[in-house]
Parts: structure tokens; sequence; C-alpha cells
């Protein structure tokens, strides 16, 4: 069998750093890898389909699944996953105590649809407050003029309005024209230390731990997409990419494990990935469709009760039937 030469797109992580090196290989496939940020490797992909499998946002993928226009197909392989309880900042002379108290503020993100944010918008439903009990203002978080990459048809009650031009979400909450904002990235005017701006979350982390408690979900960002003509051309080729990220998040994993020379430049590491697999299992960070289906499920819900698809969605028809089962040794 020749050897496919296809482009790959993904962020430069530690699990994916041995298919890059050459420590694990997908079969019958010549990669040409291209390790670029997720918001360029989206913009690209769901506008002009430049990739033959890359890194997909979730939410975007699952809107164009909905309306029957994907590229791609995917594949249970999950490059990002993020607890996102750090992701809501808020104006702290507004008298917001906790998520309740979100309901009515003016609210600002780069996206509507991004994935982080629905996940936000999902723990704000836990606690009263659903996407029509906000205005959603939406612009570029530190840098003016962003705009969805992709076309949605929200519903009426969904209320979201664009940022004035020349002004960015950051700017907005820096000068009290919103009362929070949400978003997969620290605004600069947090970074920088602002005296007015916080995340609601004092200890995201032990929200985040809590939560997972009570539901058992890690939450899923992205996932990976394979053309949709080339896994038509090629069914195998899907099942052998699960395969091959699989075994490269194994080596990843292993490194990261090696505590007699650590592998990521930060301190404690052996202690974070012993209390991470306490609280969550040996294998934290799953591939397959199996261990994630119920955390699809309840994030395709979500996204529906959101606006965001146009029909139900099933978390099967998500991915290529040849990779919903694993084969067993």
């Amino acid at each position: 069998m020749a050897r496919l030469k296809l482009s790959v797109a993904v962020g430069d992580y530690d699990r994916v750093r041995p298919l890059v090196d050459g420590a694990a290989r997908i079969d019958a496939v010549e990669p040409r890898f291209l390790l670029l940020e997720p918001e360029e490797i989206f913009f690209r992909a769901f506008r002009h389909a430049e990739f033959d499998i890359c890194e997909l946002s979730l939410s975007s993928y699952c809107v164009q699944v909905a309306a029957g226009r994907s590229a791609y197909v995917g594949v249970p392989v999950f490059p990002s996953r993020t607890f996102r309880h750090a992701s809501i900042y808020i104006r702290t002379d507004r008298g917001i105590a906790g998520p309740a108290d979100l309901k009515g503020r003016r609210i600002g993100l780069p996206e509507y649809q991004l994935t982080a944010n629905v996940w936000v918008r999902m723990l704000l439903a836990e606690h009263g407050v659903a996407p029509a009990d906000a205005v959603w203002v939406r612009g570029g978080y530190n840098e003016p003029g962003r705009v969805e990459k992709i076309a949605l048809k929200l519903p009426a009650r969904v209320r979201l309005e664009d940022a004035p031009a020349g002004e960015t979400i950051s700017g907005m909450l820096a000068s009290g024209a919103l009362d929070a904002v949400i978003g997969p990235r620290a605004p600069a005017c947090f970074r920088a230390g602002h005296p007015h701006v916080a995340r609601l979350f004092r200890d995201p982390q032990a929200a985040a731990a809590d939560w997972y408690r009570r539901t058992g979900i890690f939450p899923i960002m992205h996932l990976l997409g394979i053309r949709r003509s080339l896994a038509e051309a090629n069914p195998w080729l899907p099942y052998a990419v699960l395969t091959a990220f699989d075994r490269a998040k194994s080596i990843a994993l292993a490194k990261l494990g090696d505590d007699s020379a650590p592998k990521a430049t930060l301190p404690f590491v052996e202690e974070q990935l012993t209390a991470a697999r306490a609280l969550m299992g040996t294998d934290f960070w799953p591939y397959g469709f199996a261990p994630n289906r119920a955390a699809l499920a309840s994030f395709v819900e979500a996204h529906r009760a959101q606006g965001l698809s146009e029909r139900p969605l099933t978390p099967e028809e998500l991915f290529h039937p040849s990779t919903l089962e694993s084969h067993r040794v």
C-alpha cells in the first residue's frame, strides 16, 4: 500500500509530540505536521477545509454536523480538555458573589459558540442562569475586530450584540462597560492586575474538582477531524489515526510520570500527577468513544439548549463509524 501524504494541523502538545518526532506513527501515512495555535487551525479548517487531518473546535464541529455541512468527520481523539471554572471573569464592584448573580448582566465573549463558552453556560445553567438571562457582547478579546468563524442561526431569545468598532472585550471589562467576561483565555486587563477584575470562582481548581466528583465529566474542548472525502476513500484511516494518537498520548504520559528527571518545566509535577489520578483515575485523559460518551452527551444536549444546534445530535454521529468501538487483545 502506498503511503498517503497528508497534512496534519494540531497544537504543539506533549501528547502529540511523539507523532511529530516519529516515536509513534500513523500506519500507511506520511504526515506533514503543522503545529499551529488552535484559533488559526479552526479558522482555516472551518472556512476553507485546508487540512487533511486537524484539530477541531468541538462546538464549531457540532454546529456544522447539525446543519449537515461538515467537511470533516470526527475521530475520538481529544487534544484539548480543560475545566472551565477559571474562565469566568467579573467586575468586583457589581455585587457579583456567585454564578446566579450573572443573571441580567452584560457578559463579553470572543465568540458565542466557542466550546469553552458552551461549557461555561452549562455551569451557569446549573445556577439558574439561562442563555436568555444575559446580554452577550461579542468582539475581539484583546484586539478589536474578531468575528464568529462560522455562521450561526441563534433563536430570538438569545440577545447577542457586537462590541462597538475599535473596542475590545478586555477594554470594555476594564472600563466597566461589561459586568463579566467568559472565554478560553484570560483578558489582558486581568493579567495586568486590574483592581476591579477577578475570577468569579476564587479557587477554580477546588470548584472544578467538586464539579468532577459530582458529574464525572472532564470537559472536552477539541477533537480530531479527518477530511470526509479522504475518510470515505480510505475507510481504514480513521481507526489508524485513533490508535496512533492514543499511542502518542501513552508515550507522553509515561514521560510525565518519570520522576527521576521531570520532563515538564514545572515544580511538583509528581505531586500534581498523583492528585489528578486520585481524583480522576489512572486514565484521566481518555481517548476513544466509550469512555467519553457521557461527557459528549452532556455537551450536545447543552449545545442544543443554548441555540447552537439546528437539530438534536447524538454523540455517535459525531464520529466515523469505525472509531466507535476499539479492538481488544
